[in-house]
C-alpha cells in the first residue's frame, strides 16, 4: 500500500505532545470514525513509534503503517474496524 498517497478521513496532529497524549487523542479520534475509515496521526513523540503500531492493531482496527516526514515527525495510519 502506498502510504504517501492514501486517502484519510481525519488527521490528528499530536506534534509537541508527549506520552500518553498522542495515544489518548488517537483513541478519541478513532472512536468518532465509522468502520473502514482511515485516521492519520501526525506526531513527533519517540514513544509513539512503539505505542501506535501496537495499539492500532488491537480489536478490529488495523495499523496500516507509518511514514517519516522531513521535519522529524511521523505519519501513522490506522483503519477503523
Amino acid at each position: 500500500m502506498d502510504l504517501t498517497n492514501i486517502e484519510v478521513t481525519q488527521v490528528v496532529d499530536t506534534c509537541g505532545l508527549s506520552c500518553p497524549m498522542p495515544l489518548l487523542k488517537t483513541k478519541k479520534a478513532l472512536k468518532a470514525l465509522k468502520s473502514g475509515e482511515i485516521l492519520e496521526v501526525l506526531g513527533n513523540d519517540p514513544g509513539s513509534k512503539y505505542d501506535l503500531p501496537e495499539w492500532g492493531d488491537k480489536g478490529d482496527n488495523e495499523f496500516l503503517g507509518m511514514v517519516d516526514v522531513d521535519d522529524g515527525a511521523t505519519r501513522y495510519f490506522i483503519k477503523k474496524g
